[in-house]
């Protein structure tokens, strides 16, 4: 065969070993015991060292079903969070000989169209971060499987749903501020209907409200800096007695509030104390810097990973939700004696 730029081909192996098609494929396959005789099965592995052939291996999978890649989908790349679960998901696909496709969905948690012209020819799996189910029928369809990461486990179409235990975090958060002697809350609350938003309100509001003397507004805000100060800054403003405490969904809305703050002349912790959600790298860029509960987006990208790995081998995924941490900075203290 002239060699140059041109792939060698299992038709030229067989061409060169003079045997057909069918047996290069059962010899390089390693199925060929009982099939061909070990003299043939030499010739073949020899033109193949000589041919410098190497069997096409996506081609292969094609025909075999499966493309050993996996789609990540999130709502949003706007923060950190979904890259560290990128991060997880991907170390552990290697390990495994598995790739992963990162796709921000461009409807947010709405509706995701499929990013290929049919995802199911393309994929062995999807991996859902804060998606609602429903949103990814585009995508999933009834064929592949479906792990959904930080998504309600009593109404989740997926195969296995993995959760960080943000229950606990709002409970961390909760009696940390109780145990300041906090009893006026404004709860800064993300405005996404979403599975982890509702958990986050439920739990605020049960804990708070099995203390005597107590109580919780709540004010709504998109995730961003401009959507935190406007709507923080309203209900510190609104009539009646000020919040001593505000907690928030998420470390941006934290930064927003603190800026909302400083705009009525109020002070962090002295006047108002004030925690996230996240632990992202903004937590210590603010000062005072904020008291936040620490999710480790890493290891939750990688048992995403790891149970949709166990599905696809017919194994039932790890059990149990991820722990989580408060990290307790300058941002809270005692309320002020006023």
């Amino acid at each position: 065969m002239a060699r140059g730029s041109t792939r060698p081909t299992s038709r030229d192996v067989a061409q060169a070993a003079g045997v057909s098609q069918a047996a290069v494929s059962l010899v390089l396959g390693d199925k060929w015991r009982g099939r061909v005789s070990e003299t043939t099965a030499e010739r073949v592995r020899e033109a193949a060292r000589e041919l410098g052939y190497r069997p096409n291996l996506a081609a292969r999978n094609l025909r075999l079903g499966h493309t050993r890649t996996v789609l990540l989908v999130v709502p949003a790349l706007t923060t950190e969070f979904f890259a560290g679960v990128y991060t997880g998901a991907a170390r552990v696909a290697a390990d495994h000989g598995f790739g992963v496709v990162l796709y921000p969905s461009p409807e947010g948690i709405g509706p995701a169209r499929d990013p290929f012209a049919s995802a199911q020819a393309a994929l062995d799996g999807v991996i859902a971060s804060s998606m609602a189910a429903d949103a990814l029928s585009a995508i999933r369809g009834d064929q592949l499987p479906l792990v959904m990461l930080d998504s309600d486990p009593s109404g989740s179409l997926g195969v296995a749903t993995v959760n960080l235990d943000i229950t606990d975090g709002v409970r961390q958060v909760a009696e940390h501020l109780l145990g300041l002697g906090h009893r006026r809350f404004l709860h800064l609350a993300a405005n996404v209907p979403s599975w982890t938003f509702e958990v986050r309100a439920r739990e605020l509001a049960a804990r708070v409200g099995a203390v005597p003397g107590t109580s919780v507004r709540t004010a709504h805000a998109p995730i961003s800096i401009e959507g935190a100060v406007a709507a923080a800054e309203a209900a510190l403003s609104a009539p009646g007695p000020r919040p001593t405490a505000l907690v928030c969904d998420d470390d941006k809305l934290a930064a927003g509030a603190y800026k909302a703050l400083r705009r009525l002349g109020l002070r962090v912790p002295d006047d108002v104390s004030v925690t996230g959600l996240d632990d992202l790298a903004l937590a210590t860029a603010i000062d005072p810097e904020l008291t936040t509960v620490r999710l480790d987006a890493e290891l939750f990208g990688e048992r995403g990973m790891l149970a949709l790995l166990a599905v696809l081998e017919g194994r039932t995924p790890e059990a149990g939700d991820i722990p989580v941490e408060l990290i307790v900075r300058g941002s809270t203290a005692p309320p002020s004696a006023s």
